[in-house]
């Protein structure tokens, strides 16, 4: 009878060590597969950021075979698709992504976005009246002006423009479109203070310093702007300005100051020679 027991016992403590054992194997498998999907978060953020574009785009080609239904992992090839300059297959994704359950505003903002780079303005304006108006962000207003501006429906743009400044910390790029907006409208005297705007947001802007420069020189006023500059800078916007008053049939000031883009650079300042040599051989 005590045998019959010991078995009994033994045959139930073998079924319980089992039953633990199938329980630990379940919990370590789970564990492993939230680790595995932690790693692939944030390897799915570093290809995003820090690795090549274009490596990127293979890694989440690789990472859709057998996942296309996943809508993070479509959103990291359509970003980094517009990271490597993918337009066109840029548009197409984000297109597919805003198509797919669990898309949002700001995923029909990106394709806007995309269709903005590939030149499809129309197919970008009929992506941002998608968006309900209570969707504001800085990145939707910079688009609805950008479109704005295309379409030269500038009270429109203006609007959206000072709607982008006010919901961003560092305005200085949209300052420097808008500043561009007003300089294709001719009104230089507006884009001159709007290009100085953006370089006191942003000192290292060059285009913004090159924009400020056209502006000067589009008003026939050919000295340049007190901003921080280099001296490769200042050659550099010596150039344009010089291109500025020559456009404006002021040959002369136009020579005179090519003369000081090519003595001001510290080495050989090959364009501004180029220019110098066509303007004497005219």
């Amino acid at each position: 009878m005590r045998q019959i027991f010991l078995v009994s016992a033994c045959l139930a403590g073998g079924m319980f060590l089992s039953a633990c054992e199938d329980k630990d194997a379940s919990t370590v498998e789970r564990a492993f597969q939230d680790v595995n999907v932690v790693d692939e978060t944030d390897l799915n953020d570093v290809m995003l950021t820090a690795a090549d574009p274009n490596e990127a785009v293979d890694y989440f080609a690789r990472t859709l075979q057998g996942n296309a239904d996943r809508i993070d992992l479509q959103r990291g090839m359509a970003k980094s698709l517009v990271r490597a300059k993918r337009n066109v297959e840029a548009a197409t994704t984000w297109k597919k992504v805003t198509s797919m359950e669990g898309a949002t505003n700001d995923d029909m903002v990106d394709l806007a976005d995309a269709l903005i780079r590939n030149g499809d303005w129309e197919a970008a304006r009929t992506a941002l009246d998608k968006v309900p108006p209570t969707h504001e962000t800085f990145k939707r207003y910079r688009l609805e002006a950008m479109v704005a501006d295309a379409n030269k429906d500038w009270k429109r743009a203006d609007s959206f423009y000072e709607i982008a400044v006010s919901l961003t910390t560092r305005p200085a790029g949209v300052m420097n479109n808008w500043g561009y907006s007003k300089l294709t409208r001719g009104d230089y005297a507006e884009a001159e203070r709007l290009f100085g705007e953006a370089i006191r947001q942003d000192q290292a802007l060059f285009t913004a310093k090159n924009n400020l420069v056209l502006a000067r020189g589009a008003q026939r006023n050919y000295s340049l702007p007190v901003i921080p500059m280099g001296q490769v800078e200042r050659s550099q916007l010596l150039h344009t300005m010089a291109l500025a008053a020559i456009k404006q049939g002021d040959v002369a000031t136009g020579e005179g100051l090519l003369r000081e883009a090519i003595s001001t650079h510290p080495q050989h300042f090959e364009e501004a020679v180029r220019s110098l040599r066509a303007l004497e051989g005219a």
